[in-house]
């Protein structure tokens, strides 16, 4: 065997990442659920941070919290780095500057890539559309690119649980409809559009039923995490000549 470096309390993790406090489902495709993963994780809990709280009520303490767990996670050994809610956008700069390894804090990044492979508007998903607006789009360099915008702040279960806190347990076909609803709703106003990037972390589960039922292609922060991935853990290629 090979000399190894040391310095490291954890090996073979690809991916850190900043996780908010929340205790409803996350099933298969969501990242905080490794076991649908294809690559190593490692989580810091921002204790004290939900998504309401990062959504409705965010304070200047909550940045250093943020820092703090990036530098653990870059102290951890993870390869890069991305966080558990899109509306962490706005921390991309602050983050990038602060660690030494990649950051791709928001599924938001990925805007400008699905305008450049479209050349047609791009619609995101979101939670709350109401809060989502250019400052964010502006914190990932998406703020020239066109795009519609729709959430699911007005829905009953997907609020209820993951906006309003109210309750843990999620009733996951109901919040399936609600997205095919809003998805619906925006296609019809918005035909010109392209491609689908869903900012929300909750909704990738649900990507490929939105891509049957609308036959778009759909970006969210599995596939930008997966690219990620495959940039920082570069593997040999299988096969002949």
């Amino acid at each position: 065997m090979n000399k190894a470096s040391g310095e490291k309390n954890i090996c073979g993790v690809s991916i850190g990442v900043l996780a908010l406090e929340s205790y409803f489902p996350k099933p298969p495709g969501h990242i905080k659920n490794p076991s649908s993963l294809p690559f190593t994780t490692c989580y810091e809990i921002l204790r004290g941070i939900s998504v309401p709280d990062l959504l409705y009520r965010p304070t200047p303490a909550m940045e250093n919290t943020i820092l703090e767990a990036a530098l653990s996670l870059e102290m951890q050994g993870v390869k890069a780095i991305t966080g558990s809610c899109g509306f962490l956008a706005l921390y991309q700069s602050v983050l990038v500057n602060t660690v030494q390894i990649p950051v791709f804090a928001s599924s938001l990044i990925q805007v400008p890539l699905a305008y450049q492979m479209t050349g047609q508007k791009v619609g995101v998903i979101t939670a709350d559309a109401t809060v989502l607006n250019s400052h964010y789009l502006k914190a990932v360099s998406a703020d020239h690119v066109p795009v519609a915008i729709a959430g699911l702040q007005d829905s009953e279960e997907f609020a209820s649980v993951i906006l309003h806190n109210e309750r843990n347990n999620m009733d996951l076909e109901l919040v399936l409809e609600e997205l095919l609803t809003v998805v619906r709703e925006l296609l019809e106003n918005n035909p010109d559009i392209g491609a689908l990037v869903l900012e929300c972390t909750d909704l990738p589960p649900y990507a490929h039923r939105l891509q049957a039922e609308f036959g778009l292609p759909i970006f969210d922060l599995t596939t930008l995490a997966c690219m990620a991935n495959d940039v920082v853990q570069r593997q040999p290629y299988k096969g002949f000549t």
